[in-house]
């Protein structure tokens, strides 16, 4: 039996998803075989020696020392796409909140309280409502950066709503183009989709290459009537220049998840309290999707969504396995089969493949290797650990 600890409230069904694959599951567990948790921030000393994985039931996890996870090898997941189709779903809301003028006439609505004349309340609404007249996004074109699980999502709904979609992701997988409608016309570069779209959305990670990548220069390049909505990451938008590019009368409008100080208040900007991923079914998702990832880590060493592992799956049929993870150097593999058959170990399926500085393997072998050639293997120069399934 696994022993998986729990930070914050995990859904039900995700707890209910371990515990059905023979898992202890408790926030009070010593020496887990695995954490799985959602938004709280993750120290490096409550990582135990004992910890194998880490799953964290959304998209992101800058909540997790990454870094310190992969020198220990310590697998790291998430769950992506899990989340998709509530974002989805809010930032067509974004879209159309930003069109109409759906945010101030609630506003003003509130404020007709002690108004208690029917008649006149009509009258007085009939008289004002132009006020917040808007427009519609049918025959708009929307710009999606990041075509990835949700933003291929957003593309695709956005052609059901009759907008015009372009799109712009340098390094999008085979899988998302898959999923994503041959109606959304390809941009070579980022300026340029932000010189077309009447509406930019963003759906990118959090990386060095993404950091402040809404600037004061890309701003530059997009129409002033154009409205930017970020239901990613704040850390993408520099918001100083979104704030300065508003003032100037440069952008007309920015749709965010995220307040930021100097935002707030504004009527040319809508703010969310971080409420993308908020809802029951996304939290079920995500907490099932990492349940599962994680047992399928623990048992058979299989690797699908991590962050820091490269992705490797193999079936398992008959013998031993052998679940080992390196250092990314020359002669690894070899050193580690050497010492399987001087103990005459027969290997019957290998897996091995890298990922930026470490490389890892999954080795089915005939007899079980005893304690002894374990140690040996941990023994290599490079190697980080060993797991004998």
């Amino acid at each position: 039996m696994f022993k998986v600890k729990t930070f914050n409230n995990i859904a039900a069904k995700g707890i209910a998803t371990l515990e059905e694959l023979d898992c202890e599951v408790s926030a009070e567990l010593s020496e887990p075989d695995a954490i799985l948790l959602r938004s709280h921030k993750l120290q490096p000393d409550e990582i135990e020696a004992s910890v194998k994985a880490i799953g964290r039931a959304g998209a992101g996890v800058n909540n997790v020392p990454v870094d310190i996870c992969t020198e220990r090898g310590v697998a790291v997941f998430n769950a992506p796409g899990a989340n998709a189709n509530a974002v989805k779903e809010l930032v067509m809301a974004g879209l159309l909140l930003g069109s109409r003028g759906i945010v101030p006439g609630i506003k003003y609505v509130g404020e007709l309280a002690s108004l208690e004349d029917a008649d006149a309340m009509n009258k007085l609404l009939e008289k004002e409502k132009k006020r917040f007249k808007g427009g519609e996004i049918q025959g708009k074109t929307l710009g999606v950066v990041g075509l990835g699980a949700i933003g291929s999502q957003v593309a695709n709904m956005a052609l059901g709503m009759g907008m015009n979609v372009i799109g712009y992701d340098p390094a999008i997988s085979i899988e998302a183009a898959w999923r994503l409608s041959s109606e959304v016309e390809k941009m070579d570069s980022i300026e340029a989709l932000f010189g077309r779209a009447d509406f930019i959305t963003l759906h990118l990670p959090v990386l060095d290459a993404t950091r402040d990548l809404v600037n004061e220069k890309l701003l530059a390049m997009a129409r002033p009537t154009c409205k930017i909505l970020n239901f990613a990451r704040s850390e993408i938008v520099d918001g100083d220049a979104v704030i300065a590019a508003l003032d100037a009368g440069k952008l007309a409008g920015y749709i965010a998840d995220f307040p930021k100080p100097g935002m707030i208040g504004r009527d040319d900007v809508i703010l969310m309290p971080h409420i993308g991923a908020s809802t029951e079914e996304a939290e079920v998702n995500c907490a099932v999707m990492a349940a599962r990832q994680l047992h399928s880590y623990l048992r058979d060493g299989n690797v699908v969504n991590s962050v820091n592992f490269p992705p490797l799956t193999l079936e398992r049929t008959s013998g031993f396995r052998l679940s080992i993870c390196n250092r990314n150097v020359p002669n690894m593999l070899g050193s580690i089969t050497s010492i399987l058959a001087e103990h005459e170990i027969n290997v019957i399926d290998l897996l091995n493949k890298s990922r930026d500085d470490i490389a890892y393997n999954i080795i089915d072998v005939e007899k079980k290797p005893s304690g002894a050639v374990v140690k040996e293997l941990e023994a290599i120069d490079g190697v980080i650990v060993v797991r004998l399934l």
